[in-house]
């Protein structure tokens, strides 16, 4: 059982201080204690997520977004006990009370299984032509162009495998031998990696079709020009959390319109904004998806992943979005990629 010092909170502490909290914590959670640490609640990184989605501001308290039902065993509990009620309950850690509901300690769960690698497998998306980024793409593929100190594609499957995410699909195309070439079957990187080959322009989501009979569980899916450092453990744990068949990675767009924004009704002025601002979310390119979504992926189509998000939100599925708050870029752009080659080494 752990120590729970580290990952304790106030009612009148912010989001900000929570999300330090879990991060540094390496615990994925954050404990509510009164005065006399009797447990109050409880913050997740999804709380935080759906918060932020909401609206909240990192500077504001974690007083909304606290579960204040938390499951928790108490010392009377076996070891037996515990992990049955984490497993019927889907957690991964379990506060642990006396008999007077004050907090002695937090059991992982992670600890009793000790499972090292996720079953979920990884698709990326590899095959574009990389126009945008001619000339440095006439010879080579985009995904193994150099950011930082290695080729994009590198980093990306680096990223993953860190999570015990080892099995990849990659889809190619565009020069599709200097990738098989340089990353072969994957076991010098410590992964598991298939090709599959995209003979057209099939779409992030019609690509999938060749893979049915690989994907037998759930799995993720990312373009191959994204450079991001995202916590592949939250996006499983809030993807099994939301009971989601498809979740997609979303990332906050800020937009200054750099004019006075004149609104008005009829002819006459109703008020005057000066450069106001406005807020979007963006589909980031990396997606959680049960094996379900497959059978609404017609085979030998183009197809791309909002048509799919589409399709499943008519038919009343559980689609869900996943803030990412970590870095982001896509370098599908030459500014973009410039700007990845700076910020690489302080990121990485």
């Amino acid at each position: 059982m752990k120590s729970f010092a580290k990952i304790k909170l106030k009612t009148n502490s912010t989001i900000k201080e929570a999300l330090n909290i879990i991060d540094v914590g390496a615990m994925q959670i954050a404990l509510v204690l009164d005065d006399k640490n009797k447990l109050l609640g409880t913050v997740t990184d999804g709380d935080i997520r759906r918060g932020l989605l909401r609206g909240l501001a990192l500077k504001d308290s974690i007083e909304s977004i606290i579960y204040k039902t938390p499951t928790v065993c108490t010392i009377n509990n076996s070891k037996e006990e515990i992990l049955k009620i984490a497993v019927e309950k889907k957690l991964y850690k379990i506060p642990i009370v006396d008999l007077e509901g004050v907090l002695v300690g937090i059991e992982e769960i992670d600890g009793f299984i000790k499972q090292k690698e996720h079953p979920y497998k990884v698709v990326l998306m590899v095959g574009g032509l990389g126009r945008r980024l001619s000339p440095l793409t006439d010879n080579l593929p985009k995904p193994l162009l150099n950011v930082g100190n290695k080729p994009l594609l590198e980093t990306i499957i680096d990223n993953f495998s860190k999570y015990g995410l080892k099995n990849f699909i990659l889809s190619v195309n565009y020069k599709s031998e200097m990738i098989e070439d340089y990353f072969g079957d994957g076991s010098k990187f410590g992964v598991n990696i298939k090709y599959v080959h995209e003979n057209k322009r099939m779409g992030t989501a019609g690509a999938l079709s060749l893979m049915k009979e690989e994907l037998t569980a759930t799995f993720f899916v990312m373009n191959g020009d994204l450079l991001t450092n995202i916590n592949f453990n939250h996006m499983i744990r809030y993807h099994v959390e939301c009971q989601a068949v498809a979740t997609m990675g979303i990332k906050q767009y800020d937009f200054q319109v750099p004019y006075g924004v004149v609104n008005v009704n009829e002819q006459r002025i109703v008020s005057i904004e000066e450069k106001p601002s406005h807020k979007f979310f963006v589909n980031a390119g990396i997606y959680m998806l049960d094996k379900s979504v497959l059978n609404e992926i017609p085979d030998d189509t183009f197809y791309d992943m909002p048509t799919l998000f589409k399709t499943l939100i008519a038919n009343h599925n559980m689609a869900v979005s996943f803030l990412i708050r970590e870095y982001w870029l896509d370098v599908g752009h030459k500014s973009n990629y410039e700007q990845a080659n700076s910020e690489y080494p302080e990121v990485f």
